[in-house]
């Protein structure tokens, strides 16, 4: 048992140095951070600025610059609670119906009649033929279109209500479907935000569902609630329409199927717009800053095969002919076709800043919200607030380890020293793995490496005490050492097992600071064990190897 052939003491020392080199970044955090903020920038598109490449040169490339992420509580940063629109989805997919419903009426013409659509409300779709008294059929043809629903509690109903009205047929979405719906933009929403957050480098935000329409997101270390919501609360809804005239008059009646639309950069100019777009910004694959002929800052395009498709083939047909580039009911470029875009990709201009650029792309990659937001409370939490709970923190944790320090060293002397090397290589390895994986720090985390720490002297003291008892049975050094170990590993495992098993339950069910908290438990268990087994070990081995004493006393 204390013989360590020379591969297992290679990776004990290797994994001891590997987890201190991990760690290092944090012992230098904010010109860690600050090289890292630069270079998301640089990477994101953002010009490299002297200030920047000053941020990037803090840290060189070749160290580890991975950091424990502090949260909410410890950084500071943007809480907000929102809630989703979801109605607002229910007419998008009714007016996207419209198309099919038309040629599947326009086929029975010769019984139904002429087809025109009527004005009603959102959530409904109205339309009226010339034969009244075929209304029946016109609802029976409508009905065919009706598709299953796609989720468990929808499970043999259809997608859509028909039923006719003083003359007119009327397609409703069903309860299942409005139920599915909701569901599904609660999803793409969480996703969509997510994405948004992530694109512009902020780590570990906490983005989570409450209830049926509310979304909680809470970022550490953003400026404000304000710069959060601009970042979030833009639908980004790119759609390509084409444009009927232009008006300075914003109460212009449009005509049937048109719509009226501000320009962005001329708050005089209006431009008159048909309401079925060419193409929308979900048929997008990517979009990234980029500079015009001018080299003036911009955003480049490019369509899915599907979207690039139908944008070849209207450049194609309307060359000389303008069409609107709206970006959330607004115009922000109405550019004249010269000639056919094929390759389904193409460039925004407008008065952009390399800001305004980079972040249009950023909104634009990923991806349109399919509904707007009500910012239900909103707050900014000022760093001064972390820091007092970073001090506590750091108070606690010093106190508590200088403390079992101490302990160690007045009980078992020399093992007790042999114990706080691997105390202090434990805490090492907690950072290192929790800067590995990008981890969250918050005040529950720092309880569970204070827990960690109790666990990891409870381990070793099982070791030491039963040397203890193996030496009083008149047994060599060597045999106690031995016997100590082997016989104190079972109860070293169960102990760290059950509560490993605690932590994981934990990190299943539960949310924001419970999570933080098993993490640092988690990591800080397996730490915990492999210390006090194999690193105290093969500090007690390298010892008695090298003075061979007749006696110990532990």
């Amino acid at each position: 048992m204390l013989q360590f052939s020379l591969w297992k003491k290679i990776t004990v020392l290797g994994l001891c140095v590997l987890g201190v080199f991990l760690a290092t970044p944090n012992a230098f955090y904010t010109k860690v951070e600050q090289h890292n903020d630069a270079a998301l920038e640089i990477a994101a598109g953002m010009p490299a600025t002297p200030e920047r490449q000053a941020a990037l040169a803090q840290w060189p490339e070749w160290l580890p610059s991975g950091l424990v992420n502090l949260g909410l509580d410890l950084r500071g940063g943007a809480h907000i609670l929102a809630e989703v629109k979801v109605e607002e989805v229910y007419g998008a997919r009714l007016d996207s119906m419209w198309g099919e419903v038309r040629d599947a009426l326009r086929a029975e013409r010769e019984t139904i009649g002429t087809v025109r659509r009527q004005d009603g409300a959102k959530d409904e779709l109205r339309v009226r033929i010339s034969e009244p008294d075929q209304i029946a059929k016109a609802v029976e043809i409508v009905s065919t279109l009706a598709r299953p629903v796609v989720s468990l509690t929808g499970v043999g109903t259809t997608d859509i209500e028909v039923r006719g009205e003083n003359g007119e047929l009327v397609v409703t979405l069903s309860e299942a479907e409005r139920i599915a719906t909701d569901d599904r933009t609660m999803r793409q929403s969480l996703e969509i935000i997510r994405r948004r957050v992530d694109e512009v480098g902020t780590r570990e935000p906490t983005i989570q569902r409450q209830g049926d329409r509310r979304i909680l997101i809470q970022v550490p270390g953003i400026g404000s609630a304000e710069e959060l919501k601009s970042l979030i609360g833009t639908t980004a809804k790119l759609t390509f329409h084409p444009v009927v005239s232009t008006t300075s008059d914003p109460d212009a009646k449009p005509g049937a199927r048109n719509f009226v639309v501000p320009d962005l950069e001329n708050s005089e100019l209006f431009y008159i717009l048909e309401k079925s777009p060419v193409v929308t910004g979900e048929e997008l694959v990517d979009a990234q800053p980029s500079f015009d002929q001018n080299g003036q800052p911009a955003v480049s395009f490019r369509f899915n095969p599907t979207g690039g498709r139908k944008f070849g083939l209207y450049t194609a047909e309307n060359i000389g002919s303008p069409f609107a580039i709206v970006l959330d009911n607004e115009v922000i470029s109405a550019p004249v076709i010269q000639s056919h875009i094929s390759g389904g990709s193409g460039i925004i201009t407008g008065r952009f800043s390399v800001e305004q650029s980079t972040e249009l792309a950023i909104l634009l990659r990923a991806g349109a919200l399919p509904a707007g937001m009500d910012f239900l409370e909103e707050r900014t939490i000022g760093p001064e607030l972390g820091q007092d709970s970073i001090d506590a923190g750091k108070t606690a944790t010093v106190i508590a380890f200088v403390a079992v320090l101490v302990f160690m060293m007045l009980s078992y002397g020399l093992f007790g020293l042999f114990a706080n090397i691997a105390l202090i290589l434990n805490v090492a390895l907690i950072f290192g793995l929790l800067s590995m994986i990008g981890a969250t720090l918050t005040l529950p985390g720092i309880a569970g490496i204070v827990l960690t720490i109790g666990m990891a002297v409870d381990a070793n003291v099982l070791v030491f005490e039963r040397i203890r008892e193996e030496l009083k049975t008149s047994k060599g050094p060597a045999r106690a050492i031995e016997l100590g170990y082997e016989k104190a590993i079972s109860a070293i495992v169960d102990a760290n097992v059950t509560t490993l098993i605690v932590a994981v339950i934990l990190f299943a069910i539960g949310s924001g600071p419970v999570r933080g908290f098993s993490i640092t438990l988690g990591l800080g268990i397996l730490t915990s064990v492999f210390t006090a087994i194999w690193v105290t070990r093969l500090l007690v081995s390298t010892w008695f190897s090298w003075r061979r004493p007749r006696n110990i006393n532990v």
